[in-house]
């Protein structure tokens, strides 16, 4: 297959083009630029990392962007609905939508907070494995509609997690700050334990949605068919180390694939080899958070209860009081389903739970070439076909904890989409209809937390670093057991690598000891 000649702009259109982008900048724009520029220029002085950006950028407004404008289009009033959430949801306003008269529980054993990834995985595992008790109810409450933040605004793809050597090297980081004590062969030895723990939870929570969905039924669009991941010139190091990195701890669900296997998968065109995770799969992402609630409150051992914000938890005792705007609920456990949200609700957590924004947008069209049902990434976006709509996206800065949640895509960054998917895909009629944000929850270490956050009963699960896909259900499974005392299967999350104290209190973390090679 060979590709049409690319169109070209006209002066009066990159003119054109060039004012609209400048003029059009907005505050997040200018926050994007910035990790732009401190996560493409490493090691280069503020200077000549500023001076390379401006050059980088100048060209994107002068020629590449305009270049991919001349067909590509904009809906009059494109949406900022997420596409995953336009065809409306099962479970608005549950249960007022179908009770006027409903109201909250005066006590339940557990209060979640937040019904998306995490918070329906919770839900399934409780329905599945609590006593048939009435005073062993769950009570799942969100401030919005079920799956409306991250989970319902993203890729759509059940990802395998981090792959190892990425885990390792952003530990690595991290690690003289909170363990000084401990030589650089020794963090290096760390580092690496705390990637494979993280992989082999991510593994086993990627082929437990699998199971879950062929058990149950789950009409979610489901198909596991991997995720390529494009690598420039200047990353063929890299990649080959992180691919060495998997064989050697036996991790190997990640490895590399060469440009003509990269064609043949995604229909994207690469010069150079690229990452590949074997397992990873494409769902509907909203649709499999609501068939885990619509199962979970069927068993009667879990109530959901949409906008309804939990504004305080107050420990009482043995107890908590968890007040919210529709009433107080008394509870033995809480647990935090709140990712990005967390530092509003829990302050201790600010500077420890990051939220951080991505964004996508969708429309019609869009390169006949590219294959669905699979994870598309170039090297600074993401892209995907599901049904009839391609989707593109990208950006991982963070905004201040009261951002959360908010919708404010920059149009600078999906017109710069645009032209990486014309990079990679060639020229292509495409229509945008929908454009949004979401924001997922990054920790310092891009590690996530599980466990217990006070020294009692509060538990969270959060800081998935845009990986949530890979985390909450096996997460969530742990929980569940943990609190129900059930030990009759593998708990992957163990305190040493996951408690909330490697982040809130370092020094006196019960770390893992290191183990000889």
């Amino acid at each position: 297959m060979t590709r049409s000649t690319p169109h070209s702009a006209s002066l009066l259109t990159r003119m054109r083009v060039f004012c609209g982008l400048l003029f059009g900048l907005r505050k997040h724009d200018f926050r994007a630029a910035a990790t732009w520029i401190n996560t493409m220029y490493p090691g280069v002085s503020p200077v000549g990392r500023l001076v390379k950006f401006l050059r980088w950028s100048l060209w994107q407004m002068w020629w590449e962007i305009p270049d991919a404008l001349c067909t590509a289009t904009f809906a009059p009033d494109v949406s900022r609905t997420p596409i995953w959430l336009a065809d409306g949801n099962p479970l608005e306003n549950h249960p007022w939508g179908i009770d006027a008269k409903a109201r909250l529980p005066e006590r339940v054993q557990v209060v979640v907070i937040g019904a998306g990834f995490t918070g329906g995985a919770l839900a399934y595992h409780w329905s599945r494995r609590a006593a048939a008790d009435p005073e062993m109810t769950m009570a799942v409450l969100e401030m919005g509609e079920a799956a409306s933040g991250s989970s319902g605004r993203n890729e759509g793809l059940v990802v395998m997690g981090r792959y190892c050597h990425m885990v390792e090297q952003t530990v690595l980081k991290h690690l003289p700050a909170v363990r000084p004590d401990l030589s650089e062969p020794d963090r290096r030895q760390l580092a690496r334990q705390f990637a494979v723990a993280y992989c082999r939870a991510a593994y086993r929570n990627g082929d437990l949605i699998e199971e879950t969905i062929r058990r149950e039924a789950f009409e979610c669009d489901y198909a596991r068919q991997g995720w390529v991941q494009a690598r420039d010139a200047d990353q063929q190091t890299a990649l080959a180390e992180s691919v060495r990195t998997a064989l050697e701890t036996g991790l190997t669900d990640w490895t590399s694939v060469n440009p003509a296997e990269v064609l043949r998968c995604t229909g994207m065109r690469v010069e150079h080899n690229a990452g590949f995770s074997i397992a990873a799969a494409s769902f509907h992402p909203a649709k499999w958070v609501w068939a885990l609630l619509k199962m979970a409150i069927q068993s009667q051992k879990v109530k959901f209860y949409s906008r309804t914000r939990v504004q305080k938890v107050e420990r009482v005792g043995e107890e908590y009081r968890v007040h919210t705007t529709r009433g107080v609920i008394q509870t033995r456990h809480v647990v935090n389903a709140t990712e990005s949200y967390t530092p509003l609700l829990h302050p201790q957590f600010h500077d420890r739970i990051l939220p951080t924004q991505t964004q996508a947008a969708s429309g019609n069209g869009g390169p006949a070439e590219m294959q669905p049902h699979v994870g598309i990434s170039g090297t600074r976006g993401f892209f995907g076909k599901h049904g009839d709509k391609v989707m593109v996206g990208s950006d991982a800065t963070r905004v201040p904890d009261h951002e959360a949640g908010r919708i404010q895509p920059s149009r600078f960054i999906t017109k710069f989409l645009l032209g990486e998917m014309r990079r990679y895909f060639g020229d292509s009629r495409y229509h945008i209809t929908h454009e949004w944000s979401g924001t997922v929850s990054y920790t310092p270490d891009e590690y996530p937390v599980v466990g217990v956050m006070d020294g009692h009963r509060q538990h969270i699960i959060a800081g998935m670093a845009g990986s949530g896909t890979g985390v909450s259900f096996n997460a969530g499974r742990c929980l569940v057991n943990r609190i129900l005392g059930l030990m009759d299967e593998p708990d992957d999350y163990p305190p040493e690598y996951f408690a909330p104290t490697r982040l809130l209190d370092p020094r006196n973390h019960l770390w893992p000891e290191l183990k000889s090679d």
